[in-house]
């Protein structure tokens, strides 16, 4: 295979940046903010790696590893992790040991750029589905 074959088939890609994750983090807190809401933010780039955490004061410890693996989800499988919660509460219990990281409960959400899941935002520190329209809020920002 020559030089320019092999460069044919490479990809371009886009990539969440810093300033990108910090964009959709700010609009997250301040919708959880605008409700009166202590939450766990995390939002990972598209390998599932943390690019970001904000943890609002108060917010109970265990929403830490929660909003991460709502995130980690929600990027796997392409979709908010709302859709393995329903899946669960349909009779798909075997949905809870597809990994240990998976965290079947609504609240996150993937963060989508020109068609493509460039990373993934979860929440956690309130009821889920208010987790979910927090994250809703921080995804919207890659939209506008």
């Amino acid at each position: 295979m020559t030089t320019e074959g092999a460069q044919a088939q490479m990809l371009d890609k886009k990539a969440l940046s810093i300033a990108a994750a910090k964009n959709v983090a700010a609009a997250a807190s301040a919708e959880a903010k605008k409700n009166g809401w202590t939450v766990c933010i995390a939002i990972v780039d598209d390998g599932g790696n943390l690019l970001y955490f904000e943890r609002a004061d108060g917010t109970q410890l265990g929403s830490i590893g929660v909003s991460m693996g709502k995130a980690r989800t929600a990027l796997l499988f392409k979709r908010p992790s709302k859709a393995l919660e329903d899946a669960v509460a349909g009779g798909r219990a075997a949905m809870m040991t597809l990994s240990p990281e998976v965290v079947t409960v609504e609240g996150g959400v993937p963060l989508v750029y020109g068609g493509n899941v460039v990373g993934a935002i979860g929440v956690s520190g309130v009821q889920s589905a208010q987790d979910a329209q927090i994250a809703r809020a921080g995804a919207e920002v890659l939209t506008r």
